[in-house]
């Protein structure tokens, strides 16, 4: 049975423990996907509290990171989602997002609207790629792919 988190107290903690194994493993965040069997964007976001893993998912991970059982179930719980309370992110990377749609978001919604049509971007269908590729300019580049069901808005 799928159960949902109403504190996020409990998975912000489990996220943070991760983190500290991750670090004191020398592991990379693929290599943790590795384990898990699912995309390094996905298992990510899931591994910080942003989606719940299937049962075998969350059982590597947490064995992965000697997290123990009681954080495989808790990695199985569909989580409290949203990171950015209080408004405007003050962390740089994060806020250059902020700043991206800021000067971008508009446009976005313009053409998305005249290709597709009134309706939204699902968060809930969706992929996430980050990759590094090299750019004889400026030496790297960062290429991020957000790649997401379209739907649209319907009468009722």
């Amino acid at each position: 049975m799928m159960h949902a988190q109403f504190d996020p107290i409990a998975r912000q903690a489990l996220a943070a423990a991760a983190v500290e194994a991750k670090i004191a493993k020398d592991l990379t965040w693929q290599q943790i996907a590795d384990a898990a069997g699912y995309s390094t964007a996905f298992v990510t976001a899931a591994v910080l509290g942003r989606h719940p893993l299937p049962e075998q998912a969350a059982t590597a991970v947490a064995a992965l990171l000697d997290l123990g059982d009681e954080a495989a179930a808790l990695l199985q719980i569909i989580p409290t989602r949203g990171s950015i309370p209080g408004g405007v992110p003050t962390d740089p990377m994060i806020y250059r997002f902020y700043e991206m749609l800021q000067v971008y978001g508009t446009t976005l919604k313009a053409l998305i609207h005249e290709q597709f049509g009134d309706g939204i971007i699902s968060a809930v269908n969706f992929k996430l790629d980050v990759k590094k590729v090299p750019d004889p300019e400026s030496g790297e580049r960062a290429v991020i792919t957000l790649d997401g069901k379209y739907l649209p808005a319907e009468p009722f």
